[in-house]
């Protein structure tokens, strides 16, 4: 395979318009290839989209003649190249997955399959179905790589052309992008179309502010390319004298870091100095670092701001020394010196392992790389629920930027924020269990210490020690918080076991019969049939939860002439106090909400994401509060146990009529006269009752309004925000978790 230019990609930017443009891309890398499968794949297509019309006005088949391009910009296969003129084919035509079978075969099957979203299924809500198709396409990634590299040159080119969509969706799709996508780029590596990606959900994400940082970089723009000039020659005059073969490159940093920049030290562009970047190519590890040695005589490094990734590359095999200086002008500038190969590695990834005639296996090349994804695959095992997958999908997806040492001097990775209990089960999880402290740098330091850049690691572990869920507050990694819900899911599944069975010998005795002499026998396998259960054990656990009451048993197993036994004060059962309980007090609140299965429950809204009439809802049976209800991407209700979760939604019926919930919105806006005025003009109209308003102002001119408002449901809640976004000078609307 030839070697690449170790330049960034720039031929994807042109627009394929034929076949034959197709064709002259490959070629271009594999000079020998049979593209009998390409035409054949394209015709394929081009017949079953026949007659569609992207939202752009042009025919459909130039979005996978698009992807098909990008993807032979990252000289793949054929299979991937044909997978991407068919990826759609499945979804959005009458072509099924045996035709792509029949006609190309099983490979490209299972790559169009991988990267088809499922829509044979009816999904509660958005969320679930966005968590089910990452599910999907996660497991399809852990059989063949490829999957990935498909599913982003189809991301990248919808963004491309994402300003023909509706401006509620180019706002999705952009957050989606940028929460999934573009990180996921980051993790294999291929840091050219992230940075892409990140740019252009930007764009759509926050269009005032990157358009304003988009005006003021323009403004610069000459006196910028000026100092690069000035910066490439100075270190090429130093270099040149080395006889060291080098490339220099120079550009200002992508739009997305910079405003990120900004937003974590809450600064102006203008005071931002780290906007500049360099690149210095050599041949070989030797000479990367006789170039760093050569670039500190020139100008002063910044203490704290040099990384070695040749040492120690990142999980994504990402390899380059990282120096940060005082460069001419007293300006900061950061220059990174690396290999040609390196260089490839860190603008493809994974793409730049392959070869067009390879198959989709992850080869030992490539391992190290995909080791977070077999995790993903076997989190997606264990994770039923579909938002809490998501959740675990995105935080998985943040780059790692912590390297620490084990006692031995191995280096281990982990997110930002990482503490000693997710070293512990990185290592094994009984260390993690087990874990009481840790000793970092030789000082015994508490669980919720932040790891930092460096440190060495000991951890401390007691036998008696065990999982709390007051652990889930504070680690970081995915392994860790599985194995401690796991660990604590468990532990709750045996205690509903002691409690259930306490709860059915009680509701027995209360008949003077013995609960032993009855749960056995043909009357109670009937039972347990009709009630879906598949052992007493579980029978006693959803009874333990209050999924199942004790008086039900009584019905079916007792004789029809059992006197009940007058039962002593402290032996009525604890769920018939509660649903006593909560029966009397929702008969007089007239409950917005109905459970599946239960009727006048006690219901109690979470204060955490405070759920209104419309919203997708969960309920959680807890003691002492009936069934609370939270949103269902409420983060609070990932960490609450599974086993308590039943069914809810919104009461349609006449008694919810007229009641309204407060809802929280931060409004961020310019700070001009009038504009409270407008916003509250907004809310009369809408027929909404402002509660309560906060306002201040911000260093940077800007007002930030918190307010609570009371309203009937989701529809006019968002009828209102879509108002106010309308009026001039209003940067942003947000609905507010308490």
């Amino acid at each position: 395979m030839p070697d690449l230019s170790p330049t960034e990609l720039s031929s994807s930017q042109r627009p394929v318009k034929t076949l034959e443009d197709l064709f002259e891309r490959i070629r271009a890398y594999y000079p020998q290839a049979d593209l009998s499968i390409i035409q054949k794949a394209y015709e394929f297509s081009e017949n079953a989209h026949e007659g569609q019309i992207r939202r752009s006005g042009e025919p459909y088949i130039s979005h996978p003649l698009s992807v098909a391009a990008i993807l032979a910009d990252y000289r793949l296969d054929l299979d991937s190249i044909a997978t991407g003129l068919l990826h759609d084919t499945v979804e959005d035509t009458h072509a099924t997955l045996e035709d792509i079978k029949r006609e190309f075969g099983p490979t490209i099957a299972n790559l169009v399959d991988g990267v088809t979203k499922i829509s044979q299924i009816k999904f509660k809500n958005s969320i679930e179905k966005q968590g089910e198709n990452i599910r999907k396409m996660i497991v399809a990634m852990g059989k063949d790589v490829r999957v990935v590299l498909v599913k982003l040159a189809d991301r990248l080119h919808n963004m491309r052309t994402l300003q023909f969509m509706q401006f509620e969706k180019q706002s999705r799709i952009a957050m989606e992008t940028l929460e999934i996508y573009a990180p996921l780029a980051g993790r294999i590596g291929i840091n050219s179309l992230k940075t892409e990606l990140e740019d252009l959900c930007f764009r759509y994400y926050r269009p005032d502010m990157y358009y304003q940082l988009m005006q003021k970089i323009k403004k610069t723009e000459a006196e910028t390319n000026r100092y690069i000039d000035d910066v490439k020659q100075t270190v090429a005059k130093s270099l040149e004298k080395t006889g060291i073969k080098f490339e220099i490159y120079g550009r200002s940093k992508h739009l997305w870091s910079i405003y990120r920049k900004m937003q974590a030290r809450n600064i102006d562009y203008e005071q931002v100095f780290d906007v500049l970047a360099f690149r210095v190519i050599v041949n070989s590890v030797s000479e990367c670092y006789e170039v760093l040695g050569h670039i500190h005589s020139l100008w002063k490094p910044i203490p704290g701001r040099f990384k070695d990734f040749i040492a120690m590359p990142k999980a994504n095999n990402y390899q380059s020394l990282h120096t940060t200086l005082i460069g001419p002008g007293g300006d900061r500038i950061e220059i990174q010196i690396r290999t040609r190969e390196m260089n490839l590695i860190a603008e493809r990834g994974i793409a730049a392992h392959w070869r067009y005639k390879e198959r989709g296996e992850i080869t030992e090349e490539t391992s190290q790389q995909a080791n977070w994804l077999r995790d993903l695959v076997t989190w997606h095992q264990t994770v039923r629920n579909p938002e809490e997958f998501l959740d675990t999908v995105k935080t998985e997806m943040m780059e790692s930027e912590i390297y620490v040492f084990t006692p031995n001097g191995d280096v281990k990775e982990f997110p930002e924020g990482s503490t000693p209990v997710d070293f512990a089960y990185s290592v094994h999880t009984d260390l993690g269990n087990k874990c009481v402290g840790a000793r970092i740098n030789g000082k015994i330091v508490p669980l919720k210490y932040v790891l930092q850049n460096g440190d060495t690691v000991e951890i401390i572990t007691s036998k008696t020690q065990e999982p709390s869920k007051d652990w889930l507050k504070f680690v970081k990694t995915n392994k860790a918080k599985s194995k401690i819900r796991l660990f604590v899911k468990e532990e709750q599944r045996r205690r509903s076991l002691i409690l259930g069975k306490d709860l059915v010998e009680k509701e027995f005795r209360k008949f003077g019969a013995a609960a032993v002499r009855y749960l056995k026998g043909e009357a109670f396998e009937t039972y347990l049939k009709d009630e879906g259960l598949g052992s007493i054990d579980e029978m006693y656990i959803k009874i333990g939860y209050g999924k199942l009451e004790p008086k039900n048993l009584i019905e079916r197993l007792l004789p029809k002439n059992s006197e009940k036994v007058e039962p002593k004060t402290d032996d009525v059962s604890f769920m018939e106090k509660v649903m006593k309980n909560a029966t009397q007090k929702t008969r007089k609140s007239h409950s917005l909400v109905a459970v599946d299965g239960m009727s006048d429950v006690l219901i109690h809204f979470a204060k955490c994401c405070n759920p209104i009439p419309g919203d997708s809802i969960v309920g959680f049976i807890s003691r002492g509060r009936g069934v609370s209800i939270h949103r269902s991407d409420c983060s609070k209700a990932f960490e609450l146990d599974q086993m308590r979760k039943v069914d809810v939604g919104w009461n349609s019926g006449n008694t919810a009529a007229g009641q309204e919930r407060i809802v929280r919105l931060k409004i961020v806006s310019h700070d001009v006269p009038g504009l409270l005025k407008s916003m509250s003009e907004t809310f009369a109209v809408q027929g909404i009752n402002i509660q309560s308003a906060n306002i201040r102002t911000t260093k940077d001119k800007k007002a930030v309004c918190h307010f609570e408002i009371s309203v009937k449901d989701s529809s006019q809640l968002n009828q209102a925000i879509f108002e106010l976004q309308k009026i001039k000078g209003i940067l942003g609307v947000s609905r507010e978790m308490h």
